[in-house]
């Protein structure tokens, strides 16, 4: 398990203590990630996904219109997120990674320079419009094939998938620069604190 995450008893390369034992980050905001963790994701992730395909399937489409969606999955998971969003995490930030190790977008490349600090309002536009693109990609097919019924259930996946990623996941997060974080400004400062080139680069003391 230890090669597929990073050592949960060594501080991020950003942090400035040589031990976690007595770090006050923990539990409120997770540094280290964990299978439990990425299978959570998976399994609120995947659906919209299956329905969608299943949706688009029979509703005999034609196999390009599966294959742009897929063209635009695999761009936008393995590309363009990891340049907006990605590339401004701490996670990012470990030499020792060559593909990411977090519940998000575990596997993915580094292939962009680490950019410490909230994102720009491009890439903020960007993100959001691509994630809606890559979710409701199906939705106006399944509602003009007159496929009621994967139609309401894609939505209610999508739906449920970002519920469930901003009240479970993101609360925790350590990608501040993310749209969808939820960590509360309190536990952010005692992150700033132990990590001060991120502190740093969003303007804090």
């Amino acid at each position: 398990m230890s090669k597929m995450f990073l050592d949960p008893k060594q501080p991020l390369h950003t942090c400035k203590q040589k031990s976690c034992t007595d770090c006050q980050v923990p539990g409120a905001i997770t540094c280290h990630f964990s299978l439990k963790q990425l299978l959570h994701f998976l399994s609120i992730g995947l659906p919209p996904f299956i329905v969608g395909f299943l949706g688009l399937h029979h509703g005999l489409y034609e196999w390009k219109v599966l294959a742009i969606w897929l063209g635009i999955i695999i761009a936008f998971f393995g590309f363009i997120e990891i340049r907006v969003m990605c590339s401004h995490c701490p996670h990012y930030a470990e030499p020792s990674l060559k593909n990411l190790k977090c519940w998000a977008n575990y596997g993915a490349p580094k292939i962009w320079k680490y950019r410490p600090g909230p994102m720009s309002k491009i890439e903020t536009i960007v993100f959001v419009t691509c994630m809606a693109i890559v979710f409701l990609y199906p939705s106006p097919f399944l509602f003009l094939a007159k496929q009621w019924s994967f139609f309401v259930i894609h939505l209610l996946t999508v739906i449920s998938f970002f519920a469930t990623l901003r009240s479970c996941l993101c609360n925790q997060c350590i990608n501040f620069a993310c749209t969808f974080n939820a960590v509360p400004e309190k536990e952010r400062d005692k992150f700033f604190k132990e990590n001060p080139t991120v502190a740093k680069a969003w303007g804090k003391k």
